[in-house]
């Protein structure tokens, strides 16, 4: 392990990657295996949905044995759910004396060797990243982007690289980039979106100082001169962008938001055909639009606007010769993995049509903006939302709020909380009773199922029944919502229905 840097030629060097499936994982295979390097991994035999993307690069995962670890082998990258004296392929390699990268060094490692671009945050990460990549392949300038989940306009893959990449340091290099222990500072940005900035990961950040100041230590890491792109309506955001004006004046701050004064005020002008519509005063309030739901991803969209302006300019080139380039990239997102998908839809036996949506959103804040969201866009339907707690200490720390979260569904479904690898349920002195207790002080109609399939029958009858066509024409809404595997439930009802 005597170097922990990628060469800045990957060219036919050999990488193994080890827990090659998971997503950050099997989406900087893409970006490596694109630039020439030749790459091996090992995981466990279960399928993910990664698989498929291994698959298009004529990759499989091994599984894990200290036979993987060959002669050729020239670095390894490992998920951090792997130790390096535990492994047996990292055992190996640490006795062949091979470099090995934790990816979010791997990832650091890359970035220093394009002009690099973070986007972080508590919330939002994703889509920001996948409307900026989605943006960017409408624009004539060599870029790479990766994400943290797959994009549906990326082709079904978490990546998208452009045809006018080359092997230098003028590529442009965007990546979501996460605040879990502080991994963000193994990336070397030229430029940072800031999303939102609250407390989460109670069990590294026991604090919002602790959180907030881990932010602020990201943007410091900006060159003189470089862009902290920040949401001027999120409290916490503002707060990280005051503190490191005083830390580092050189560092330009540019809000976007309604509350933002400049280029980037947003002006929301609301839902029209199902599509979020809002200007700009850069774009002289030209009206844009945005297919996916919810006034939050309307701000993600304008937070991926206001990076690749700033990308344009730093190119020499005038952001207002591409603002039909802009528009056309904001048209064709249509969400990601997980991330506001739907799933299917239906029609139940007495005649309801119904969408089914899965979305990610695990913390109060985000589960609120994006109920929010789809009660604004899916106006003439009624919302029942199954959520799943995950992580005990997040559980604990935010309970009333995530109690008092689901204002804008008709019905709630409960279940027990989707613990981490990281903590002992021992250890907490709540439970997933717990929270449906505390939500029914908010929401009389909230309904509590141990296990997650077990609901199924519940959801069906519910759906089945009928409407009040005045207040709901259009039928229902089914959301699974949550980073546990509550997402089945979604699945096996469709299923019925069909």
């Amino acid at each position: 392990m005597t170097n922990q840097t990628l060469p800045q030629n990957l060219k036919g060097v050999h990488i193994h990657f080890v827990g090659i499936k998971g997503t950050g994982m099997a989406a900087l295979v893409e970006i490596l295996h694109h630039n020439g390097a030749i790459i091996t991994g090992s995981d466990v035999s279960e399928i993910f949905y990664t698989d498929q993307i291994l698959e298009r690069l004529g990759l499989k995962a091994l599984p894990f044995s200290e036979e993987n670890i060959t002669d050729s082998i020239q670095y390894v990258v490992y998920s951090s759910a792997y130790k390096l004296d535990k492994n047996p392929d990292l055992i190996a390699a640490c006795k062949k004396g091979i470099p090995c990268l934790l990816y979010n060094e791997a990832l650091g490692s890359y970035s220093a060797l394009s002009y690099s671009c973070g986007i972080c945050g508590v919330h939002g990460k994703t889509s920001t990243t996948g409307i900026t990549g989605t943006i960017l392949k409408e624009i004539d300038l060599p870029s790479q982007v990766l994400a943290g989940s797959i994009i549906n306009s990326f082709g079904g893959t978490c990546t998208y690289t452009s045809p006018l990449i080359s092997n230098d340091k003028k590529n442009i290099f965007v990546a979501e980039t996460c605040e879990y222990q502080r991994h963000f500072m193994a990336f070397s940005p030229q430029k940072i979106i800031l999303t939102s900035v609250e407390p989460d990961h109670q069990d590294f950040y026991p604090t919002y100082e602790s959180i907030r100041d881990a932010f602020v230590d990201y943007a410091c890491k900006l060159p003189e001169n470089g862009d902290l792109i920040y949401c001027a309506d999120d409290k916490g955001a503002v707060e990280v962008s005051e503190i490191v004006s005083k830390k580092r004046p050189d560092i330009n701050l540019i809000p976007y938001g309604e509350q933002a004064d400049d280029d980037f005020h947003l002006t929301f002008a609301g839902v029209k055909n199902e599509k979020n519509c809002f200007s700009l005063n850069l774009f002289k309030n030209k009206v844009l639009y945005l297919k996916v739901p919810g006034q939050h991803e309307v701000r993600d969209a304008v937070a991926a606007v206001a990076l690749v302006v700033q990308l344009l300019k730093s190119n020499n080139k005038n952001p207002l010769d591409y603002v039909e380039n802009i528009q056309r990239g904001l048209e064709n997102f249509n969400g990601g993995k997980r991330r506001s998908e739907v799933i299917g839809s239906a029609t139940t036996k007495s005649g309801n049509s119904v969408v089914v949506i899965d979305d990610y959103g695990h913390h109060p804040t985000a589960i609120r903006t994006t109920l929010a969201g789809y009660k604004e866009f899916y106006k003439g339907r009624k919302i029942i939302v199954d959520f799943m707690s995950h992580t005990y200490s997040r559980t604990q720390a935010l309970l009333n709020e995530f109690a008092s979260s689901f204002s804008s569904a008709d019905t709630v479904i409960l279940h027990k909380i989707y613990s981490s690898a990281r903590e002992n349920p021992a250890d907490f002195s709540i439970n997933g009773k717990t929270l449906f207790e505390e939500t029914l002080k908010y929401n009389s109609h909230v309904v509590y199922f141990e296990e997650v399939l077990d609901a199924t029958d519940f959801v069906l009858r519910e759906l089945d029944k009928n409407l009040d066509s005045y207040k709901y024409p259009d039928g229902y809404l089914f959301i699974t919502m949550g980073a546990g595997d509550n997402w089945k439930l979604g699945k096996a009802v469709l299923e019925k229905l069909k």
